[in-house]
């Protein structure tokens, strides 16, 4: 566009050969009138040239450069507008700053101009330059480093663009160098170690880059840097003792880096330092007590770090101190740190440690400046500190999440200059002092989370400046009292969780300003005062959990900033005003358990609805249509109602909807495939209506199902395989239904099933095999279906069933397997009304944890495991041959198969009893006969003597017949048919001894 730029005595000698050869082209080829025309066109070219000479001046070389800039710009505001050939004078031209002499360049600034684009190589023709400011624009692309030759340049400003790539090396060559800023750019790479080079540099700032790796050794090198400024990139590695060689260094600022390591204690020699910020890194360690001799330290900021041991009394001595910041390490021990010294300080942030003890009791004197105390979340103990009575200039106290106990001090009220006290989630209690309404500047007051008990003072209606007052999760108890309301600039209430009762204040429509009023949870009755409609500017009121009572009052309709109400949990009753339709802004509504009753249809006026909430109410019609307009609706639950009508297809819309609840209504008519769209819904619940039809294969399309519910309800058909592809889902109740045909094999895909509910269906067939894959079952019920064939070995894989398997009333046949021993956790097992056969497996006797069993109404046998003996009769009642405790039946089996072993045992007896008698019969004969004939011989060698007696003859021979030998007494006589019959009635004894 522009050229090449060429010397005068060039142009001049350019123009002459120009007007020579027009010449001879006049003399040869043209007449004398056209002659004329082109001694005009060769005036006009002369004036020409001479203008362009003219304004090239001395300046031709930079102005070129210049332009060539300009033209890798983008300039949307117009910044280089008067950036012209046509202008005489480039040092008039915008942003420029010349040399004394108007002969050099040495300044440009278009800082904040708008400016995009790249930054020129071509700067480096500009040799006189000194200052270099593009900062605040939008530039891209690297950092040229053609910039490394503007050996004059002592100021280069590029900070706040969007300039990528590494810082170049070459920037090390600029030796004149004294202020360097680049930071609030895309940077990225390290830090050249050529930084050293610039002696003379005094700034170096390359904050918020993405800079990585460690700050350079050669840092040290920079005799005459004052600031340096690293925050907010990725720097790792440890902080260089080299750093001490920056004597002059005024401003350290590292923070928001990974650097790690311990502080070096080479800081110390920092004598100049007036601000270190080592904030949000992983330094860890103790802190130096060599940073006590940096006496001329203003701030000191080492928050977010892993910093640990005590903090170092020698801290004591930094006497300008006005602002230390230790808080998010690990500190620990006591308070070290005393105002008394610190007499600068005015702001001391500890919070987030594990500091111990109490405040001590010289922290503070008369005429201190501290302002801020925040010594939050550490362990620090005792009562409110009286000393910080003393602190008469603190502004904001916080001891927030500490142990303090006691009462608050009734003095309370010395600190006149408080704006905020915060004190909660301590074990503060007793009454708030009434002193506490005198603290006129008090803005912010934060008592939650302790025990604080009593009234709230009624003086705390002086307090004309407070905005926010957060009493929840105390013991407080009685009215909320109407002076409250005179604190006109509140903006947030929260009393939660307290024993406020009584009314709201009938004047809470005074809170003009009020943004937040949070009384759940407490006591309160009576109706909702009609000025609450005066809070224009109240965005959340939650008043559940309490005893209010009678209808919303119409005044509502002047929220028209509201965006939550929460009346959960109370008694309010009646139809709801129409006016309710002109809140647009609602979000957020529960009314659920109260006594609402007419059409939810004024709730629907807001299409920016993300939760509505009516279950347990008396609310009756149809589902409005337009709800399907709040596309954010993420929770609908109109359950417990008296809803009638169809689900509206509008529904379908709502593709944010994770919890739709429709249970317990008289709603009809079928599921709408539309509700298909609703990709997000996690938890569908229709059950207990009178739905109908057949349950829809698109259910199977529902990804992030996690709970189906369609119980009770009139659906027919079969279950769909689709349901299968619900891999989110955990619950599934379809029990009390019209449903048919077999279950899915592709119920095994819902691997994260824990509720299978299809009891009171028509369902037959086989229980899946495919059931084993669902081991995170806990609940099977499939009882009062038509299902058969043996129960599923591959059900005692389903490890963690608990609650109950309940098999009941179906037509399962064959054994019981032996593999639901393996269910540890099952405390229910309902087998009964079925067909089963075999004996009761002795592996369920190992399930201890069963507290429920119901086998009866089954053709089984055997054996009772032992373990099963303390349940009642019911459990096996009607079975074919069941025995063992607790049936009486099982007494008496075993009985007759022991009385079978005890004959053939009293057989051999008896065989052997009879062989024994015989053969003492036999002997006993025996001795009789020798005794006979022992008799005879006796009777003849009496003959012989000469004894005379009474004789009787017989047969020839004489017999005596009163010879005691010949006929002995009865009681001698043994007769072995008495002894046989003896035996006989022993053996039978023994039979029935052992029979009992």
């Amino acid at each position: 566009m522009y050229g090449i730029s060429l010397p005068k005595h060039t142009l001049w000698t350019i123009l002459s050969c120009v007007r020579l050869f027009i010449m001879k082209l006049i003399l040869i080829k043209h007449s004398a009138m056209d002659s004329i025309y082109i001694c005009h066109f060769i005036l006009l070219l002369t004036i020409v040239c001479t203008v362009v000479v003219a304004t090239l001046g001395d300046n031709t070389t930079e102005s070129y450069w210049l332009l060539r800039i300009k033209s890798e710009l983008v300039d949307p505001l117009g910044a280089l507008r008067n950036w012209s050939p046509t202008t005489t004078q480039i040092c008039s031209w915008n942003g420029l700053t010349c040399a004394l002499d108007q002969a050099r360049v040495v300044g440009l600034n278009l800082s904040g101009s708008g400016l995009s684009g790249s930054i020129s190589g071509e700067f480096s023709h500009l040799i006189s330059l000194q200052s270099l400011d593009l900062s605040s624009n939008s530039l891209t692309g690297s950092i040229p480093s053609e910039l490394g030759k503007l050996q004059n340049l002592r100021t280069l400003l590029l900070y706040s663009n969007y300039l990528s790539g590494a810082i170049p090396k070459e920037i090390g060559n600029l030796s004149k160098l004294q202020v360097l800023r680049l930071g609030d750019n895309m940077l990225e790479g390290e830090i050249t170690p050529s930084i050293g080079n610039l002696s003379e540099l005094t700034v170096f700032g390359v904050a918020n880059c993405n800079l990585n790796g460690s700050i350079p050794v050669e840092v040290g090198k920079l005799k005459n840097l004052v600031s340096l400024d690293l925050q907010v990139n990725s720097l790792s590695g440890y902080i260089p003792e080299e750093i001490q060689g920056c004597e002059g260094l005024q401003n350290f600022a590292a923070s928001n880096n990974m650097l790690e390591g311990e502080i070096p204690s080479s800081l110390g020699s920092l004598k100049s330092l007036r601000i270190l910020n080592l904030a949000n890194n992983t330094l860890s360690g103790s802190i130096p007590t060599s940073l006590s001799l940096l006496s001329n330290l203003t701030y000191l900021n080492l928050l977010g770090n892993m910093l640990n041991g005590e903090i170092p009394s020698e801290l004591n001595s930094l006497s300008q101190l006005q602002k230390l910041d230790l808080s998010r390490n690990s500190l620990s021990g006591p308070l070290a740190l005393l105002n008394v010294k610190l007499q600068n300080l005015e702001t001391m942030v500890l919070s987030d440690n594990a500091l111990t003890g109490s405040i001590p009791y010289n922290f503070c004197l008369r005429g201190s400046k501290l302002q801020q105390l925040f010594l939050a979340r550490n362990k620090l103990s005792g009562r409110f500190p009286l000393e910080l009575l003393n602190c008469s200039s603190i502004q904001q106290v916080d001891l927030s999440d500490n142990s303090f106990e006691g009462e608050l001090p009734s003095s309370l009220d010395k600190l006149q200059n408080l704006t905020d006290l915060v004190l909660n989630n301590n074990s503060f209690s007793g009454s708030l002092p009434p002193g506490i309404g005198n603290i006129s500047s008090l803005r912010s007051l934060f008592l939650f989370g302790n025990f604080f008990t009593g009234k709230l003072p009624v003086e705390i209606g002086r307090l004309k400046r407070l905005n926010t007052i957060y009493l929840y999760d105390n013991q407080m108890s009685g009215p909320i009292p109407r002076e409250l309301t005179n604190c006109t600039r509140l903006t947030e209430i929260d009393f939660f969780g307290n024993h406020f009762s009584g009314p709201i204040p009938k004047t809470i429509g005074k809170l003009k300003d009020l943004t937040i009023l949070h009384l759940r949870q407490n006591d309160l009755s009576g109706p909702i005062p009609p000025s609450m409609g005066y809070c224009k500017r109240l965005q959340l009121l939650a008043l559940a959990d309490n005893k209010l009572s009678g209808s919303i009052p119409p005044t509502f309709s002047y929220l028209s900033q509201i965006r939550t109400i929460t009346l959960y949990n109370n008694s309010f009753e009646g139809p709801l005003p129409d006016s309710l339709s002109l809140l647009r802004n609602l979000k957020i509504i529960n009314f659920s358990n109260n006594k609402f009753s007419g059409s939810i249809f004024p709730l629907t006026g807001s299409n920016s609805l993300t939760v509505l909430d009516l279950t347990n109410n008396s609310f009756s019609g149809s589902i409005p249509s337009i709800l399907g307009n709040s596309r954010d609706l993420t929770r609908l639950r109109l359950g417990n109602n008296y809803l009638t009508g169809t689900i509206p297809s509008e529904l379908g819309h709502l593709t944010e909807l994770n919890f739709l609840d429709l249970s317990f209504n008289n709603l009809t008519g079928h599921v709408l495939p539309q509700l298909s769209n609703c990709k997000k819904i996690e938890h569908l619940l229709l059950n207990n209506n009178r739905l109908s039809g057949e349950m829809s294969p698109w259910l199977g399309s529902l990804q992030e199902l996690g709970e189906l519910d369609l119980s009770f309800n009139n659906f027919h058909g079969r279950v769909p395989p689709e349901l299968g592809g619900c891999s989110k889902l955990l619950k599934l109740f379809l029990h009390h239904n019209n449903l048919s045909g077999e279950i899915p094999q592709e119920i095994g895909n819902l691997t994260s099933l824990n509720v299978f509910n299809l009891q009171k269906n028509g369902l037959s067939g086989l229980i899946p095999s495919t059931i084993q894959q669902c081991t995170k079952l806990y609940e099977i019920r499939l009882s009062e279906n038509f299902l058969s064939g043996t129960i599923p070995a591959e059900l005692g894989g389903v490890t963690e069933l608990q609650v109950i398997l309940d098999l009941s009333r179906n037509h399962f046949s064959g054994e019981i397997p032996s593999s639901l021993g393996n269910l540890m956790k099952l405390e229910r097992l309902d087998l009964s009304f079925n067909h089963l056969q075999g004996q009761v497996p002795p592996s369920l006797g190992q399930l201890t944890s069963l507290h429920m069993l119901n086998l009866s109404y089954n053709h089984l046998n055997g054996l009772i495991p032992s373990t099963f003996s303390g349940f009642p009769l019911s459990s096996f009642l009607n079975n074919d041959h069941l025995c063992g405790p607790p049936l009486t039946l099982c007494l008496e089996a075993t009985g007759k198969e022991r009385m079978q072993l005890s004959n053939a045992q009293v057989a051999a007896i008896i065989v052997a009893i009879v062989l024994t008698s015989t053969l003492i019969c036999l002997v006993m004969l025996y001795i009789m006969l020798r005794i006979w004939c022992n008799w005879i011989k006796v009777a003849v060698s009496s003959e012989d003597g000469g004894m005379v007696e009474q004789q009787k003859t017989r047969n020839g021979e004489y017999w005596n017949m009163n010879s005691p030998e010949l006929f002995p007494s009865p009681d001698k006589q043994i007769s072995p048919t008495i002894c046989i019959c003896s035996l006989k009635i022993d053996a039978e004894a023994q039979e029935n001894t052992l029979v009992r």
